[in-house]
Order: structure tokens, then sequence, then C-alpha cells
């Protein structure tokens, strides 16, 4: 997982200009598709859109209404659907999409949607300071979240929900109950796992679980604190990620990392690294540290996640450089074999035609699965032959929604590349490769492919 933050809320990250009644849309459209190829050109794999904001979102909700980060003026259109524009483009680029909900917090006392919310629901709302919160305790603030991790999740084409500040607040007053936080993830995780099994729950706790046996969370921990039981939703099988918010250096970092991992029970964890510290106006880190976190939570088996767009793309002490260089292969997502291990069905033909122009790709195959419209493909590429797709130099698309691609300019007579073709479900799970099928070199009529040996596809009857 080489995963990003990307906030809506003020258009810190994006947008930078408000589009309203056909004015502006296209500015914004632009924008945001030169961010993604961007990050993309970063190693990005998975962007994490921030959806619903403070009570509101950034798509046309039947359950609540606009934010004012599109428009420029809270419950007001933008004029286009930024979710759905969103998605298109991520996976356009290959990058998995994952809808971030903002839980508990509903903004200000009296910000727009915080005041709409308290209208309609005002047992559920509570005033911690000058902020409104879901309440926790109340038993309609888990229905309700459900309701809208539905809307997106029926909607949308989403890869994953994404839960941030599924907790209490930090300075809630009173005795906090882990149980109360947990009723909140079981129902969501009920309603996304209905509809579409695959869709990966995540959610982002605090960046230190617990204290451990040689260091401890000085006060700042998941559980304890603030009642998010992270590692045990992970142990029930509620949660398919983990995205802990990992803003430390040290040995506040480090420890806390391998807890993490150690206890994963299999799911994937992804380190939230603190790139905005790299900004003087934030903090004090340098680039080693980042460099140094990087290196270490890979070589443990954790992704990382930085936080946020902003901060990378503004390039502070150089840390673009260092990661569009850091992660310079490609990278698939983990798949979640938990849910489903079966692998689909390869492609059945891939024939390609050389060009001075470029080289031509067609496949055809595994579309008959029940599950047809959702299957993805892989393409490698390589100077050899058999093309090895166990070696990520040689991924050239990725999660590639079409049966056919144009390579351009690599048809060099000299030097042609060869191809192979997997199939990609949406639990991420890879086919075996269909490669490229040999000229002889007496004749230069294509042979059929002779068919590879596949696995027993499980949606056949």
């Amino acid at each position: 997982m080489r995963a990003v933050w990307l906030t809506t809320i003020g258009g810190i990250d994006w947008p930078s200009t408000y589009a309203y009644g056909g004015m502006g849309i296209e500015t914004q459209k632009q924008e945001l598709c030169q961010m993604l190829d961007r990050l993309k050109q970063a190693g990005v794999n998975t962007v994490l859109l921030q959806t619903r904001v403070r009570a509101t979102t950034i798509y046309p909700s039947a359950l609540e209404p606009w934010d004012g980060c599109l428009s420029g003026k809270p419950g007001v259109s933008p004029g286009y659907d930024a979710l759905q524009f969103a998605i298109d483009e991520c996976h356009r680029r290959g990058m998995e999409l994952h809808a971030w909900v903002v839980t508990i917090p509903v903004g200000k006392w009296n910000s727009y949607g915080c005041r709409r919310i308290r209208q309609r629901y005002p047992s559920m709302v509570i005033k911690v300071g000058d902020e409104g919160y879901l309440h926790p305790e109340a038993y309609l603030t888990a229905d309700y979240l459900a309701n809208i991790c539905q809307e997106i999740t029926e909607r949308y084409d989403i890869d994953g929900i994404h839960l941030d500040y599924i907790r209490y607040p930090e300075t809630w007053r009173g005795k906090m109950w882990t149980d109360n936080i947990t009723r909140i993830v079981r129902a969501i995780h009920h309603r996304v796992k209905m509809l579409k099994p695959w869709v990966k729950l995540s959610c982002s706790p605090i960046g230190k679980y617990d204290d451990l046996a040689r260091y401890r969370s000085n006060g700042w921990n998941a559980r304890r604190r603030v009642a998010q039981d992270a590692q045990q939703w992970l142990r029930e099988g509620l949660m398919d990620q983990l995205y802990p918010m990992m803003y430390f250096q040290g040995n506040n970092f480090y420890p806390f990392a391998l807890d993490w991992q150690e206890n994963s029970y299999g799911r994937t964890v992804v380190s939230g690294l603190a790139v905005y510290m790299l900004d003087p106006r934030e903090g004090r880190f340098q680039l080693p540290e980042i460099k140094r976190q990087l290196n270490v939570t890979r070589q443990i088996g954790m992704g990382h996640c930085y936080f946020r767009a902003k901060f990378l793309l503004d390039n502070h002490k150089g840390v673009l450089d260092y990661v569009t260089w850091f992660d310079r292969q490609p990278a698939l997502v983990p798949p979640m074999t938990w849910a489903q291990s079966l692998h689909p069905t390869a492609p059945t033909t891939l024939h390609v035609t050389h060009s001075r122009q470029g080289d031509n790709l067609t496949w055809s195959g595994a579309s008959d699965r029940s599950d047809g419209p959702y299957l993805l493909y892989n393409v490698y590429a390589s100077k050899e032959k058999p093309v090895d797709t166990n070696d990520p130099a040689n991924l050239i698309a990725i999660r590639h929604p079409w049966q056919s691609l144009f390579v351009p300019g690599s048809g060099i007579p000299s030097q042609p590349l060869h191809y192979a073709v997997t199939t990609l479900d949406r639990y991420g799970n890879e086919s075996e490769p269909v490669q490229e099928p040999q000229i002889p070199a007496a004749s230069s009529k294509r042979q059929p492919l002779t068919p590879i040996t596949q696995r027993r596809n499980p949606w056949r009857k």
C-alpha cells in the first residue's frame, strides 16, 4: 500500500478554487487531474479522498447537504459530482479510491452541517467545547453512520470506505467504553460487506495502540485514551486495513510500528507518515527521519500513507523527490485473501501488433464470471520472453479496466518488447499470466495460443 490522504475540508488540499453553476468546474477537475498525475508518478496507488467532511459531503447525498469546499457555499451544489469524477480519474490511472468518511465530528456547533443534523436528530448530537459530535453512546449513531456508508457503497464503484475519527473526542469528560465505538464499526461493516464484500473497510486510529512493555505511550493511545480498540477490530475481522496516524519520531515511532504489524492478524497495516512535519511552519522533522521510517516499515511488511497530499506535492525538504525514487517500481495492492483467496481465470488470448509507432495489445477471456464487470487487468512487458510477472519492474499497467492497450514508441524492430497479461479481481487476487504467443521463425503468421493451465473458475456452474 502506497497511499495518501487527500483532504477537501476548506480546500486545503483540493480544490483551491470554487465552482458554481458551471463556472470553475473545469478548473477544479484539471487541478485534481494534475494532482493525481503527480501522485501516480510518486508511486501512490491508493487515494483516500475526504468524502464526508463535517456532516456535509462532496457528492449529491440524500442524507446530508453539500459541503462548501466545492461551491464556496455550504448546501449549494458545485454543478457536478466530485466523488464520481475522482473515482473515474483514479481508476483511469490504475489507482484505488477509498471514500474517507469523517464519522463522529460534525463541525462547529453553529456550522451548517451541525445545525442541520441537530434539527433532525437532536438527541444524537452532543456539544463538547464549541464543537458538535455524534454521541458515541446513542444507538442511533451507529445506524446513521451505517446509512451514509451504505449510500456511498451502493452508488459508487469505490475500492474502500475509510473511517476517520471513529472514537471518542479527546476532550471527552467522563467514562469511555470501547464497546460503544465497536458497535458503530460493526454496523458499518455489516452494511458495506452486505453490498460489496470486496470494498475494503479501514480506519485511521491514533498512532499508538497502547502502552508497550518497554515503551509508554505517554497518555496518548488509541485504546485507553479514546476507546478505539483497533487491534480488536482486526482480530474480529471488522477491519480489512488500518492506517495508524504515526506522526512521531524515534522510540515514539518504531516500537509502536512493530506492535501494529505484529498484531495485524493477517490484515493490512499502513503507517501514516507525517510529511506535513517537514514544513517548518508545522513541525521540526528532517527528511532523514522520513527516509528511515519508510525503509523500516517496508522491512517489517507495512505500507505507507502520506499526510497529506499538498505537503507531499509541495516537496518540502525534497520529500517528493525521495519517495518518487523510493517507490520507483510499481506495486500491486495486497490481496484480501481473508475474504476471497480463489484466483480469477486468466485471459485466454493475447494478440500483439508491433509497429514503429508502438504496440497494440488486445486480449479476451475471463469475462464470463458473474462479477465480470468488476474484473481488471495487469499488463507486463520486458525484452525477455516469457515475461517474468513476478518482477514488479515489468509492470506497465495496473488495474487496467479495458481488454486492450496501446504502448507508444516501444516497437523498435531491433529490441521489441514482449508482453503478458493477468486478470485481477476486486479482492486483489491475480490470475496466472497469458503470454504473447511465439511466432515461428519460418513464418510471419501468428499461431494460436496454447492454453495455459488455469485454476477452476469458482463462479461457473
